[in-house]
């Protein structure tokens, strides 16, 4: 691992910190709301996306067949991981604070401290391996139709 893939996997986890240092600041401060919807919007799901980026990419995107756009599958791919960093985290705030209001134990803190912790924890977990094509896999047992007997 190379000192700029360990500065980008330590990024979300770095910037849920942040989040919560920033909590130290004045109720109204535009630095604090800026640090925390930052982090509430792209940190977990960022995590989460690094860890399975070598599944995401083991498939490139299709065109569509009457256009020939040489840049459609990268631009595809980074619109792909964009939406899931977005919806991830999204999806990740709203369980975590779910969780919390039905504990009775809910407060905005305690949602970015959890949030913040699950993130470093995702960041030191390794990537998935990507699973080779469907085609490319031989298949070892003969496929018998539903109901029949082999």
């Amino acid at each position: 691992m190379t000192p700029q893939d360990l500065v980008v996997r330590m990024l979300p986890p770095f910037g849920g910190w942040l989040a919560l240092a920033a909590l130290a600041l004045p109720g109204g401060s535009p630095l604090r709301g800026a640090a925390v919807v930052l982090f509430l919007a792209a940190g977990p799901g960022a995590a989460a996306v690094r860890i399975c980026a070598p599944a995401l990419g083991a498939r490139p995107a299709e065109g569509p067949v009457e256009r020939r756009d040489a840049d459609f599958a990268r631009h595809s791919d980074l619109l792909e991981r964009l939406m899931l960093v977005l919806f991830l985290s999204i999806g990740a705030v709203m369980f975590v604070a779910t969780v919390l209001i039905a504990t009775h134990t809910f407060s905005a803190q305690r949602v970015l401290l959890t949030l913040t912790l699950l993130t470093t924890c995702a960041a030191f977990c390794p990537p998935l391996r990507a699973s080779p094509t469907p085609s490319t896999t031989p298949s070892t047992t003969p496929s018998t139709p539903k109901g029949s007997a082999p």
